[in-house]
Order: C-alpha cells, then sequence, then structure tokens
C-alpha cells in the first residue's frame, strides 16, 4: 500500500514542485525587500564620528541629542546617557542588553533566507527526480503498448518530459542563489552595526572612567 502511494507521487511529475518553487521564490523577494527597507531606514549615516568623540569625551547628554535615529548604534548611546547615573555598571548592563535586544529585530526572518539557500536546490532536485521517473514510466507505458512505430515519438517525450524536470533544478538555483547572496549582504550588514555599537560602549565606558577620575582630582 505504501509503495503504491510512494509510486503514484512521482508519477505525479516535478509540475508541483515548481509551483512550490515558485512561492517560496515570492516569500523569499519579499522577505528580501522587507530586510531591506529596514536596514537602510536606520542607518547612522555622518553622525557616527561624532558620536563617537562625544563619547569618548563623556559628553553623554550631547550625544544622546544628536542620537535620533533608530539604529541600534544611536539607541546604545541613548540608553547609556538614560543611566549614567547609575554608575558604569549599570550602563554596560543596560547597553548589552539594549544591543542582544535590538540583534534579535535585526536578525528577524534572515532565517528564511538561509533555510532557502541551503534547501531550495535539494527542492529542486527532488522535483527533477520525480521528472525523470514519470518520464521513464511514460515510455514503459508506451513500449508495453506495442507502438514500435511511435518509438521515436516515445523518445521524443521522453527527452519533453527530462527537459521539464531538470527545469526543476535550474528554478531551484534560481530561488537560492539571490537568496544566500542577500542572506550573506544583511549578515555582514548586521555585523558592522554591532561592531560601531560595541565601538560606542566602548567610547562610553572609557569617558565615564575619564570622567570620574577627574571629579576625583
Amino acid at each position: 500500500m505504501l509503495q503504491e502511494k510512494i509510486l503514484a507521487l512521482t508519477l505525479v511529475g516535478s509540475t508541483w514542485v515548481l509551483y512550490l518553487l515558485i512561492g517560496l521564490s515570492v516569500i523569499s523577494v519579499t522577505v528580501m525587500l522587507e530586510r531591506a527597507v529596514y536596514f537602510l531606514r536606520r542607518q547612522m549615516g555622518g553622525q557616527f564620528d561624532a558620536l563617537l568623540k562625544l563619547c569618548l569625551a563623556g559628553s553623554l547628554p550631547e550625544a544622546a541629542k544628536l542620537a535620533t535615529s533608530d539604529a541600534m548604534e544611536a539607541e546604545v548611546v541613548r540608553v547609556a546617557a538614560e543611566t549614567s547615573g547609575g554608575g558604569l555598571e549599570a550602563v554596560e548592563k543596560a547597553i548589552a542588553s539594549t544591543i542582544d535586544r535590538r540583534r534579535l529585530q535585526y536578525e528577524q526572518w534572515l532565517f528564511v533566507l538561509g533555510t532557502l539557500g541551503n534547501n531550495a536546490p535539494f527542492i529542486g532536485l527532488f522535483g527533477t527526480v520525480l521528472g525523470i521517473i514519470k518520464a521513464f514510466a511514460d515510455l514503459a507505458l508506451a513500449q508495453r503498448g506495442g507502438a514500435a512505430a511511435a518509438g521515436g515519438a516515445a523518445a521524443a517525450s521522453v527527452m519533453t518530459g527530462v527537459s521539464e524536470a531538470l527545469t526543476a533544478t535550474a528554478v531551484g538555483l534560481f530561488v537560492a542563489i539571490p537568496a544566500v547572496l542577500t542572506y550573506n549582504i544583511f549578515l555582514r550588514l548586521l555585523k558592522r552595526v554591532i561592531g560601531r555599537s560595541n565601538a560606542l560602549a566602548n567610547a562610553v565606558a572609557a569617558g565615564l572612567h575619564a570622567r570620574a577620575a577627574k571629579a576625583k582630582e
């Protein structure tokens, strides 16, 4: 019974796999556009260097006034200014919490691109295998019918089926390559954002240390 169900699945061919890949490609493009808009709207522009200097100087209120965007780096500065009254340890914990929380927001939906990039070629290959099985099943059916004169037509039909089956692999690669490319780009951008946020956190710590040392003199 199970063997018959498996055989019935293979005889369906690769058409449904192609529709599945088309649907996955729509999801992939949607995630790409959504994440691209998200990253673009949270760019720091040319404020990073100015914020770094203010943080090193211990001028957190002035830095907080300058950090008005929704970028992770800007929020790190604002959080540091808000918690500076509690001491360096409180500032460091608040900054670490902010970076961890915002990283999850930046990473949202990126797993979709990573999953599609890794698995879409295999889905396409699966469709190709199903299509080839169906093509040879059609050839065997034609030969059983005793259509010797139609042998050439049957072979042509098989070649057509194989060609259609290979399309599934091509579509799978077409879905996977952009997904992998954009996934790596977004991860690179996120790494840059986290690096800049950590740089500001270190600058804040250095500025607070310097200010505390001056207060003791």
